[in-house]
Order: C-alpha cells, then structure tokens, then sequence
C-alpha cells in the first residue's frame, strides 16, 4: 500500500499543470501501488492538471465520474479497453462507454492476439498475475477479419469513436495491425490517436512506422516503462533521440506505472522528467510533451486549455 504521509519527497516544478495519460490505480485484479483516490490526491499535491486512469479488466470512465465531482479541479478520465473481461470488441459496450463520459477506447490489450504471442515468448513475473487466474485461452482478438481488412465491428467503434471526438488509443495491437487500423480510423474521420507504449516489447513498433503515424497526425506514447528493469526496451539517451526524431509536437510522456514494485506514477513522471533534462532536452521541450499535447487531446478547442 502506498504510504502518502512521506512529505521529503521533491516534485520538479514542470509538473505543475501536466497530465499523465497512462496509470494504472486500484480496484484493479491486478496489485497496485495506490488506490485511485490516493493516485489523484499526489497529483494534486504535485501541482499537476489531470489524468487519465486505464484498467485493462474494467471500465474507469464510471470511477473518473466521481472523483471529478469530489475533487472539481483535477481533470481526471477513464475510459474502455477492449477486452473480453468488457464485452471485447464490442461497439454496444463502446456506445455506452461514451455516452457515460469515457474521454479513451482502448484497443485489446491483454486480450490481444499480439499481447499472448509476446508472453508466449517472453517470461515476466511482475506483470498481470491476479490473485485467481484470468482465463486466456481466448486471448486472441485481432482487429482483421482473415483477409487482413478492419472488422466491421472495430469499424463501428471507430464511428462512434469519431462521433464522441473521443481518443482512439491502439492498446497491445501489433504494428500490423496498428497501421491499418489508423489508415481506417482516418478515412472514418477520428481526429485523436494515441500509438500507445510505441518503445515497449509488448508491441513495439519500428522507427519507420512511428514517423508515417506521426505524419498521418497521430500521438506518440513515449513511455517510462519501456526504460526500466521490468523491460529495458531503450535507453533514456535513445529514448530523447528518438522524441528528436519524431518531434516533441507528436509526442506524450507517460509512465504506464501502479504496479507494485515500481514508483508511484507521479514520482515516475517526475524522475522521467528529471532523466530527460540530464540528457539536455530543454524544459519547454518537456512542457510540450506533458501539458499542451495531453490537452490538445483530451479538449476540444471551443473548451480551451483545462476545459471540462
């Protein structure tokens, strides 16, 4: 259980009026670090504007509703993943999800047939262990239909998604599966796409392919996970060459932190800040990556920065 009472720790000051778009909170299946009251309450300590919480075995569009109204001044959001535990690809559990204020649909994510092929081959003990095991023997969704064409299905949520102008998010998708995807989210009309964890081993996804996505006006996710222990994907200096290559306009630091054995995702947030600074991205480079692309997503531009 996070311990809250710890009053020494230093939050950088570019914190203040961010956004973490990526964090994982309690009730959850899965162990984690803080409660989703005890998330928010840091983040507010730590000056920062908002969040969005993400849980891969439920919704949190519904737990987000109440903390705004308990707490007005921090924008926190939640949405719908894709997965079984959900309804699946299901554009019924989508509809509702966005009528109740869901900000982000999820592609499957533990669910994803690219998700199971990557821990079919690669062994990783601190992740997506719940106290009763989950059952993935269907844990194969695609997005395509056999003949490597979008469902009709996805092709209702992506309607819907574009009707809402909420943030399609592509979750554990493969980079095949990725590209088309948002080749037909755009020709759909969906304004707002976030390439989730691109550096993760999850599903990465190639140089390349993060530049024809940045030109096609997606959001990058450049993701603290990736860097760590539990992964090691990329290096803090690869990962600032890489934000170099792609342009800070295009990406969005997250952590995808709230496991147990981890930091807090705001003190997460606040060392990848720190660890970027050193490696000589100036703050206002930063700033872009946290503040103004987070509300270029989660605002429309008649609410103006902050909106609700």
């Amino acid at each position: 259980m996070y311990d809250n009472r710890d009053n020494q720790f230093e939050y950088h000051p570019l914190l203040k009026g961010a956004y973490e778009l990526h964090v994982h909170s309690s009730p959850s299946a899965f162990p984690r670090k803080q409660t989703d009251w005890e998330l928010v309450e840091e983040a507010r300590k730590a000056g920062m504007k908002g969040l969005v919480m993400k849980a891969h075995e439920g919704a949190t569009f519904d737990r987000a509703a109440l903390i705004r109204e308990k707490i007005p001044d921090m924008h926190v959001y939640g949405g719908l993943v894709c997965n079984l535990f959900t309804g699946g690809l299901s554009s019924h559990a989508v509809d509702m999800a966005l009528r109740m204020g869901a900000k982000m649909i999820w592609m499957p994510t533990i669910s994803a047939h690219q998700h199971a092929k990557y821990f079919a081959e690669h062994r990783q003990e601190r992740f997506f262990n719940s106290e009763t095991t989950l059952d993935d023997s269907q844990s194969n969704l695609t997005i395509l239909t056999k003949d490597h064409q979008v469902k009709d299905e996805v092709k209702r949520i992506l309607y819907l998604i574009a009707s809402y102008d909420a943030i399609l998010a592509t979750g554990h998708l493969s980079p095949y599966e990725v590209d088309i995807l948002v080749e037909e989210a755009r020709s759909i009309g969906v304004e707002k796409i976030l390439i989730q964890h691109a550096d993760l081993g999850i599903a990465r996804i190639p140089m390349d392919l993060q530049r024809k996505l940045v030109n096609q006006g997606c959001y990058i996710e450049k993701c603290y996970l990736a860097c760590g222990n539990d992964f090691n994907n990329i290096t803090i200096p690869q990962m600032a060459e890489s934000i170099q290559s792609l342009g800070a306009d295009s990406c969005i630091l997250v952590t995808d932190y709230g496991q147990p054995h981890n930091p807090t995702p705001v003190q997460g947030l606040n060392q990848f800040i720190k660890e970027l600074l050193e490696e000589g991205m100036e703050e206002d480079i930063v700033r872009t990556m946290i503040t103004t692309n987070p509300e270029s997503l989660l605002f429309s531009e008649d609410q103006g920065k902050g909106g609700d």
